[in-house]
């Protein structure tokens, strides 16, 4: 099995060479970047898909500069709107399967009960209004399934967990937001739970929509918290509201999945936030 890996040089794209290094398999990975792949071009994407006989599209690109967004509105709704529509267009076309990764930034987070896959979307920000245009052109082609994730970090690239890492050497006391609240995803598990996926009958889960993040839920404050208490930080975390901090973009205050529904399908176990914290900081260089 050919499989193609858009946005590899990301958190969840390194995340993905790490699972399959570790797997028994033979299947085939071409991992790209916008350097080697360039999917707002229609034509490059059905060049590679032929030439290369894939199967499979993970698409882990995206433009993911949520307050970037509010400014560079159609570069982001290029990126994770129009060139989904490429994919899933071409992916229909040549009966390649379409993994495409989306946000619970498509849901305003003013829910307050864990969001479901069948909720209605409801983005406030420029960022979770583009990717909601790319859950579309999935849906609209019927090219493959659409996974949301959330809070995502990994030992790769820039996220909050490394960020406080960092902030809670180099200062004495910080201040997080403690009025957000949602389910940190380590980038591996999701990887994990990818890879799981693809051994499944893939054809049998098309035009599914389904959530993954790591069970419980905390507050950014509450992850700044125990990143600190687990690397034994010598940093007090102040707890703020979300006003003290003004971003361009309005962030979703409640971001919790209900994971039942891919917890049953490929019938998976997802571990808690703090265990997965854990196993994380135990393997990164700090």
């Amino acid at each position: 099995m050919n499989i193609l890996v858009t946005g590899a040089k990301g958190q969840l794209g390194n995340e993905i060479k790490e699972v399959i290094q570790k797997s028994n398999t033979s299947w085939c990975y071409h991992f790209t970047d916008k350097s080697t792949l360039n999917i707002t071009q229609k034509k490059d994407i059905e060049h590679f898909i032929l030439n290369n006989d894939i199967d499979i599209i993970l698409n882990c690109a995206a433009y993911t500069d949520v307050d970037g967004a509010e400014e560079d509105a159609d570069n982001a709704f290029l990126i994770n709107g129009t060139a989904v529509g490429y994919l899933a267009e071409a992916a229909q076309k040549h009966n390649t399967y379409l993994i495409h990764i989306s946000t619970d930034y498509i849901f305003n987070g003013k829910n307050y009960i864990p969001y479901k896959e069948d909720n209605t979307p409801n983005p406030e920000s420029t960022y979770g209004k583009s990717k909601l245009e790319g859950e579309k052109q999935v849906i609209r082609n019927n090219a493959g399934i659409i996974i949301r994730t959330s809070w995502l970090y990994s030992s790769f690239g820039k996220n909050f967990v490394k960020t406080i890492t960092k902030l809670a050497k180099e200062s004495k006391e910080l201040k997080v937001v403690y009025d957000q609240i949602g389910s940190p995803t380590y980038a591996h598990e999701l990887a994990k739970c990818i890879v799981n996926i693809m051994r499944a009958d893939l054809e049998k889960h098309k035009g599914e929509i389904y959530h993954f993040a790591n069970e419980g839920v905390c507050s950014w404050y509450d992850l700044a918290k125990e990143v600190t208490t687990q690397l034994k930080l010598n940093c007090i975390i102040h707890p703020v509201e979300s006003n003290e901090f003004p971003t361009k973009a309005q962030r979703p205050p409640y971001s919790v999945f209900n994971k039942e529904k891919i917890k049953k399908h490929f019938k998976i176990k997802i571990p808690h936030w703090k265990d997965s914290l854990t196993e994380m900081l135990e393997t990164s260089n700090h």
